[in-house]
């Protein structure tokens, strides 16, 4: 009799073992986002006289949309990175042809206007931040 009960005991704790392994598994697979503000900035500029348009405002009006398009762009190479691709040519030990390219692709939610301002007299400045603890969640609620 106490035999038995000895197997059934061992069964018990075998059993909780391999549970509480599984439990850990699952918990460990499931990424974690920092609780602590972990905020990233971006500024963009942009020419307020080379936009289009009939007047100084309408121009004004666009050098703020570019402006914030670029501190968009900003941002995006911060959280995806660039993808640059470069060439260069030569000929009789003379560099040709030097070339150079940068593209940024990605998403940016979350992104937040800090500031928005003119700067001297022809340009335009705004000042985007990004919570980056954000593009974590998306992430893992991507998967």
């Amino acid at each position: 009799m106490v035999l038995l009960g000895g197997c059934d005991t061992m069964k018990y704790y075998y059993n909780q073992a391999q549970n509480n392994r599984h439990e850990e598994a699952e918990y460990s697979s499931v990424p974690q986002v920092d609780p602590a503000p972990q905020i990233i900035s971006a500024t963009g500029y942009a020419p307020i006289s080379l936009q289009p348009g009939q007047t100084r405002e309408q121009k004004m009006l666009m050098a703020m949309r570019a402006s914030k398009l670029r501190a968009y762009q900003e941002l995006t190479a911060i959280v995806h990175g660039q993808h640059l691709f470069g060439t260069n040519q030569v000929r009789d030990m003379v560099v040709q042809n030097d070339q150079f390219n940068a593209a940024v692709g990605g998403i940016i939610r979350g992104a937040r206007v800090v500031k928005s301002y003119p700067i001297q007299k022809d340009t335009y400045a705004t000042i985007l931040e990004l919570d980056i603890r954000d593009v974590q969640r998306a992430y893992i609620d991507m998967q």
